[in-house]
């Protein structure tokens, strides 16, 4: 069930701890995702947070969950709109800027590395990411790390905690509409 897999993959989202988060979804009957995703987008845009299929494969989607004012933020922080630039995106807008990302995953076999700035990871470690090609960081976690080691671990486990405590909580019979924190 989608809900479920909103709740284990995107807790943080929902919380309002990061911009976005990035799941697999396996599916038999593409009309069903659809009709789950327009399900779960009934109860979660009222609370400012979306999901869309990114990519679509032959067993399997990429859901992308954001909340869109987090996104809005951050696609306007210094350099990111320069970093974006360097790979094609038009502009800072969201919708657009999501319709070049589809593009780039649907170009690439692997994730295109500005990835990063949809999922709300700081713009030093994307661009460290870009430059080291993966290598020389400072801590691998939840994503690697370039900058700020302490206060991105620290980070870490509160995106860990709470993606256990939404767990319990969902698994205690809360639904994902009462979990979502508005924004």
């Amino acid at each position: 069930m989608l809900e479920n897999s909103i709740i284990e993959h995107c807790a943080p989202t929902l919380a309002g701890i990061k911009s976005g988060n990035l799941f697999r979804y396996r599916f038999a009957v593409k009309e069903k995702v659809l009709k789950e995703l327009a399900e779960i987008n009934l109860k979660l845009n009222i609370r400012g947070v979306y999901a869309e299929v990114v990519r679509w494969e032959k067993e399997a989607v990429l859901i992308y969950t954001y909340r869109k004012s987090h996104l809005e933020r951050e696609l306007q922080q210094e350099g990111v709109r320069e970093l974006l630039g360097e790979y094609g995106y038009p502009d800072c807008e969201v919708k657009n800027c999501l319709d070049h990302l589809k593009k780039r995953l649907y170009e690439y076999e692997c994730f295109p590395h500005e990835i990063g700035v949809f999922l709300g990871y700081p713009l030093e470690d994307v661009r460290g990411f870009i430059r080291y090609k993966g290598k020389e960081c400072k801590y691998s976690g939840l994503w690697k790390v370039y900058s700020n080691e302490a206060e991105t671990r620290k980070l870490f486990e509160k995106i860990k905690k709470c993606t256990r405590i939404y767990s319990k909580v969902f698994a205690s019979g809360r639904n994902i509409s009462q979990m979502t924190v508005k924004k």
